[in-house]
């Protein structure tokens, strides 16, 4: 069974759950028996190499530092909020669930807070992205929107039929009222519209739409779910397709949250904000133990250093 994740972390792979250390001395007992004891510097020299601890340490390292910086922008209110949208998507489960990834209430909201931590500063460094040069890059691979309508099935030879019967004439509202399985949808004769960048249809639902002509329909599309492995069967007519203008300044709001979205997902770009940020606060790992655990943030000597090329231009 594939293991259940909690609040997808699109932001920083590495944060995995918040941990608060205790102080105390390195000779203080954590163990004692009869003629022996365990110390806290024993236990330290015993786990330092675990994987788990290595990267409670990481973690409790990001967040201290993003906390510094950044702690005022990150609401109880915003953490609560998500802590309840995960609560409620699994209902009397979510404790078990939580259970099962290792966490508490505490430590769950702690990792929340953490993300949004980072999350708040990868968007403000991906504004400073926000270039004339990649306005233009992301111009190139842009599509404007198109509106379209939308028949999905789960039956193959259903979808050639309703295909056939588009192609000759019927009324595709009328097909998509009665043989579509989107409910949001069907019931407008499966009108959609959308861009390149729309998330709400497959890539190759909408590829086959920016080749269609006005009021042209589609063959039958068919879209394999890669994480259910479920199959569906697309057929769509075009029904408002508009000509790309030349300039990207036409489109410069789209163009942005595209620029913005990609950042936010990129996962080098997300390594580079926390090694900036963590080379601003001057981390430096003591114990060579740790230092593969931050070796992504770090140059050979355990000093953090960020990536040259994601500097600011």
């Amino acid at each position: 069974m594939k293991k259940v994740k909690i609040g997808a972390i699109t932001l920083l792979s590495v944060v995995a759950l918040a941990a608060c250390a205790r102080e105390t001395n390195n000779n203080t007992d954590v163990i004692t028996m009869r003629g022996n004891t365990i110390t806290v510097a024993e236990y330290y020299d015993k786990v330092k190499n675990n994987t788990q601890a290595q990267q409670v340490l990481l973690t409790m390292t990001i967040n201290e530092v993003f906390e510094a910086k950044y702690g005022e922008k990150v609401t109880d209110e915003e953490v609560s909020e998500e802590y309840n949208k995960s609560a409620q998507t699994y209902g009397d489960r979510f404790q078990q669930v939580l259970a099962q990834e290792g966490l508490t209430t505490e430590t769950y909201r702690e990792q929340i807070r953490t993300n949004k931590l980072v999350e708040y500063a990868v968007n403000d460094a991906a504004k400073k992205e926000l270039t004339d040069e990649n306005y233009q890059a992301a111009f190139e691979n842009y599509t404007p929107e198109v509106t379209a309508q939308v028949i999905r099935m789960t039956d193959e030879n259903k979808a050639k039929e309703v295909a056939e019967k588009a192609k000759n004439g019927d009324d595709f509202a009328q097909l998509a009222k009665d043989n579509s399985n989107d409910e949001e949808t069907k019931e407008k004769g499966g009108e959609m519209k959308f861009d390149s960048a729309s998330t709400a249809l497959p890539e190759d639902v909408k590829k086959a739409a920016f080749g269609l002509d006005n009021n042209g329909v589609s063959d039958v599309i068919k879209v394999t779910d890669s994480s259910t492995l479920s199959t569906s069967y697309y057929v769509i007519k075009v029904t408002n397709k508009t000509q790309k203008k030349d300039s990207w300044k036409d489109y410069q709001k789209q163009l942005e949250s595209i620029i913005l979205a990609e950042k936010r997902t990129d996962a080098a770009f997300i390594q580079s904000v926390v090694a900036k940020e963590m080379e601003a606060a001057n981390i430096k790992v003591k114990d060579p133990a740790f230092q593969n655990a931050f070796s992504q943030y770090m140059n050979a000597t355990g000093e953090a250093v960020a990536d040259s090329s994601s500097e600011e231009k």
